[in-house]
């Protein structure tokens, strides 16, 4: 995997961002804690089902992965992947960010659509 992987997971639609609250701080907010939710509810559904079916085959017991301990490939591993999944929680963030360094980018939705149109 790329280092690069983790640029892409900032990509944003075009457009304007749709806002639900009148304080951007909460909007940043929500968004980072949903980015989290989605991430946590899909990882709790996975793992729940490798334990099951490891459990039930008899390959290994819930205290084999409690005391599990990764090697230095493993590790680096896991470190590219929490260097992803945060880029993928603060995404808003950098978003935001990019916004105001390049306010130029920062098109109507309406706008888009007819550059669309006139393709």
């Amino acid at each position: 995997m790329k280092l690069n992987d983790i640029v892409m997971a900032s990509d944003k639609a075009k457009g304007a961002r749709p806002y639900f609250f009148d304080d951007p701080m909460s909007e940043r907010v929500l968004n980072i804690a949903m980015a989290v939710a989605t991430e946590v509810a899909v990882i709790r559904e996975r793992l729940d089902t490798i334990e099951r079916l490891l459990e039930a085959k008899g390959v290994l017991r819930q205290s084999e992965i409690e005391d599990f301990v990764p090697n230095d490939e493993q590790a680096e591993e896991r470190q590219l992947w929490h260097a992803r999944y945060v880029g993928r929680i603060l995404r808003i963030v950098k978003q935001e960010l990019d916004a105001v360094a390049n306010p130029e980018d920062n098109k109507p939705m309406h706008q888009i659509a007819d550059e669309i149109n006139e393709m």
